[in-house]
């Protein structure tokens, strides 16, 4: 990996994404930016430690109850324990996963979403969302999911950063097509219906370093599921979607800007 290829004097979303929930791979733009987004709204490390905590558990549900195997993680971001792999093969050793992101940083530590158990696997794809051919088409994808078996798509909290000239809605289903029915769809979807003037400043703190964002209404987020068989509860903010009691935080409607749900691809 070239050292080159990592633009440490822009803030980036991953890195911002890090540093917020307390990680350490992150540069002084990426501070910067995360201490004008927090001083703009104080809640954003419990929004994000939040839409982390519904991803695993939507993880463990697709392990452990749906009985899930395989899954495909878009947008993965750096490495931060537990990753999805060791979620599902803490409860299925065998389960396979393949990772997906395009940003340099996240293929340099990529080693970090390499260590699983001896009888699953992980792969990693560097390609853009945008492109679903990419992934679709990458040797690593399919070398190392069976795509006659039941596959997670998993798309967490990054949806927001695709504008509506992005079609986010077509390129998840384009993701989703190959997939068999017994497939599942997790998503976390940005949202700014519940402290629309804070969560606007932390948009606009975004938009000025280059990373405009484009959140949605529940309405809007529900384009993404449909033809799918919901989950319960549903979409619902991140915080409230099979709470597990193991959150000892105080969490306000409020401060969460983030609808999440999981969708089962019917025959």
């Amino acid at each position: 990996m070239s050292a080159d290829r990592i633009d440490t004097e822009t803030a980036h979303s991953a890195r911002i994404y890090d540093y917020i929930i307390g990680g350490k791979d992150h540069y002084p733009a990426d501070r910067e930016a995360g201490d004008a987004m927090v001083r703009e709204w104080p809640a954003l490390p419990v929004h994000m430690r939040a839409n982390r905590d519904f991803m695993n558990r939507a993880v463990r549900y697709l392990a452990a109850e749906a009985g899930i195997r395989q899954f495909l993680d878009i947008g993965t971001g750096i490495p931060t324990s537990p990753n999805i792999h060791e979620i599902a093969q803490s409860v299925a050793p065998e389960a396979r996963v393949v990772y997906v992101d395009n940003d340099p940083l996240v293929l340099a530590l990529s080693k970090g979403l390499m260590s699983g158990t001896a009888e699953g696997r992980t792969a990693y794809v560097e390609a853009d969302m945008r492109d679903p051919a990419a992934i679709l088409d990458a040797p690593a994808f399919r070398e190392t999911l069976d795509l006659g078996e039941p596959v997670a798509l998993t798309v967490i909290a990054i949806v927001h950063f695709m504008l509506d000239e992005h079609d986010a809605v077509g390129i998840v289903r384009r993701l989703l097509e190959p997939l068999p029915a017994g497939s599942y769809l997790a998503m976390s979807i940005g949202t700014a219906e519940f402290a629309p003037d804070e969560v606007g400043r932390v948009a606009r703190e975004y938009a000025a370093r280059g990373m405009p964002m484009r959140l949605r209404t529940l309405a809007e987020a529900g384009e993404f599921f449909t033809g799918l068989d919901h989950v319960a509860p549903g979409i619902v903010q991140v915080h409230k979607w099979r709470p597990d009691g193991t959150d000892t935080e105080v969490i306000r409607d409020e401060d969460i800007a983030m609808y999440g749900a999981l969708a089962r691809k019917a025959g």
